[in-house]
């Protein structure tokens, strides 16, 4: 009989009242890519946390090649072959790539750090895994998928056995998630392991060898992926069947309501002479390769990236927001693409992360006032089924979904009439994203605007009325979505390249 690489057995882990993980078993053989799904809640990173020596566990045993583990941290863990590279990578933005790789166990030369060495070495590294990626570079100027590779990188260089991937193509193109898969398959092909955690369907069947779903958790089955359908999954996730994976796009678009005319940016990296209408209460798509100038173009229509020329016209008023403050007051709203960068306020809780773009409102008297506060929040835990003990709670405790969640409550709580959505789903889970995409359809029935950028090509094409493809900063065109195809999308993203 084969040894498994990874055992998890019986595991339990309780924060007070609240019973996280219930007995979970987990097997994953050699070899092979392990697909974890669950809503956000389910227990997921809890589960991962435990096994990192992050959290101590309640109960169960970890094994790893047979012999029992218990890491004292993810360092400990690292060194003993097992890896994750995480959704929200944490790494240092201002050092260089071979930095990065050996951070903590520089090789040293009569003392002194030896450059040559790690240089040599991670040139190697990067030649065995066939990644384009030169060493010397700063992480900061790398793109997000770019990045994501280094820490792939980083964890084969440790001989891991076990990697996992927490939402690993949250932020990358068709092309980049096709780069990634080759190297998981070649990776595996040498005997490393995957646990593979997504919220993707498509891509759980396309490279995963076995699925396992938590709900609530609990460990609702792990089987070989030939064994189940999609539909299946769905519903061992959130407990009921799932027809769709859309609702319908029933709303009306109206007259030309937003007009770019020749807007370029005044920084790097540049936009160059966009022209595009907008209508009253439609969903425009915006769709493109990772840096084709996609979340930029939000960006200078909410005021935080300076003009070099062109125009904005909304409701038939010219305007150019000086700052995101100008934007807000303009009834403009952002949910930006890294919320743990620029949506959150990490060490406060879900009542300020929900009420501070509009504080205003919460006042009594002139003074904000406590209850009010509490009220919207419980208000938007409610609208948005966040999973939480209560407002109160801090918003670093949250799964990045249910975070998500409460980014996206936060606007809606001073009802936008133009929402800009930056990657709006990523990381959340298949029953909460059709929420969203209802929540997004009914708001342009109301006659909102909402512009809507995703490296999701089923999402792009299932959620929209009309498709504006970005290529190089350019915009390369703009299709009806009833009337297009993937092909089309993908031909105009390289048209500029």
């Amino acid at each position: 009989m084969e040894n498994n690489i990874l055992e998890i057995k019986n595991l339990s882990k309780s924060f007070g009242k609240n019973h996280v993980l219930k007995g979970i078993n987990l097997a994953v053989k050699p070899g092979t890519v392990v697909g974890l799904m669950g809503e956000n809640g389910a227990g997921k990173s809890t589960m991962m946390k435990c096994l990192f020596g992050i959290y101590a566990k309640d109960e169960g045993e970890f094994k790893l090649d047979g012999e029992i583990i218990d890491f004292k941290d993810p360092k400990n863990a690292l060194e003993n072959g097992v890896a994750m590279v995480h959704q929200e990578l944490n790494q240092c933005l201002y050092r260089s790539v071979t930095d990065n790789l050996f951070l903590g166990r520089y090789p040293t030369k009569a003392g002194i750090i030896d450059e040559r060495a790690m240089y040599n070495s991670a040139v190697e590294l990067f030649s065995r895994l066939n990644m384009e990626v030169d060493p010397k570079t700063l992480l900061k100027t790398m793109s997000v998928s770019q990045r994501q590779m280094v820490e792939i990188a980083k964890a084969v260089s440790y001989d891991a056995k076990l990697i996992v991937l927490d939402e690993p193509t949250s932020s990358l193109t068709e092309r980049e998630v096709r780069k990634l898969f080759e190297i998981v398959n070649d990776l595996r092909k040498q005997g490393i392991s995957f646990v593979y955690i997504s919220h993707k369907m498509d891509e759980i069947f396309e490279i995963c060898d076995e699925v396992a779903v938590l709900r609530d958790g609990q460990m609702i089955f792990q089987k070989p992926i030939v064994e189940t359908t999609m539909n299946e999954i769905i519903s061992a996730m959130v407990g009921r069947s799932l027809d769709q994976r859309f609702p319908p796009v029933d709303n009306t678009p109206g007259e030309t309501i937003l007009k770019v005319e020749g807007l370029s940016t005044k920084f790097a990296p540049f936009l160059d002479n966009i022209n595009l209408e907008v209508k009253k209460g439609e969903i425009m798509g915006i769709y493109g390769l990772v840096g084709a100038g996609r979340s930029e173009f939000l960006e200078s229509l909410f005021g935080i990236r300076t003009l070099s020329s062109g125009t904005i016209t909304y409701a038939g008023k010219k305007i150019r927001f000086k700052s995101a403050a100008d934007a807000i007051k303009h009834n403009f709203a952002l949910v930006t693409e890294e919320r743990k960068v620029d949506g959150l306020y990490l060490s406060a809780n879900l009542i300020f992360n929900t009420c501070i773009a509009n504080m205003d409102e919460y006042k009594k008297h002139g003074i904000i006032s406590n209850r009010l506060m509490e009220e919207a929040c419980t208000r938007q835990i409610a609208n948005m089924h966040t999973k939480c003990m209560s407002g109160h709670d801090g918003i670093s405790s949250l799964s990045g979904g249910n975070q998500q969640k409460v980014i996206i409550g936060r606007w809606l709580e001073r009802n936008p009439e133009v929402f800009l959505l930056d990657e709006p789903t990523r990381g959340i889970d298949v029953g909460a994203k059709y929420e969203i995409y209802q929540l997004i359809i009914n708001m342009a029935k109301e006659g909102k605007t909402c512009i809507v950028v995703s490296s999701e090509m089923p999402e792009i094409l299932g959620i929209t009325n009309r498709i504006a493809v970005m290529s190089n900063h350019k915009l390369a065109g703009v299709v009806n979505t009833k009337e297009t195809n993937q092909e089309e999308l993908l031909r105009l993203s390289a048209k500029y390249l």
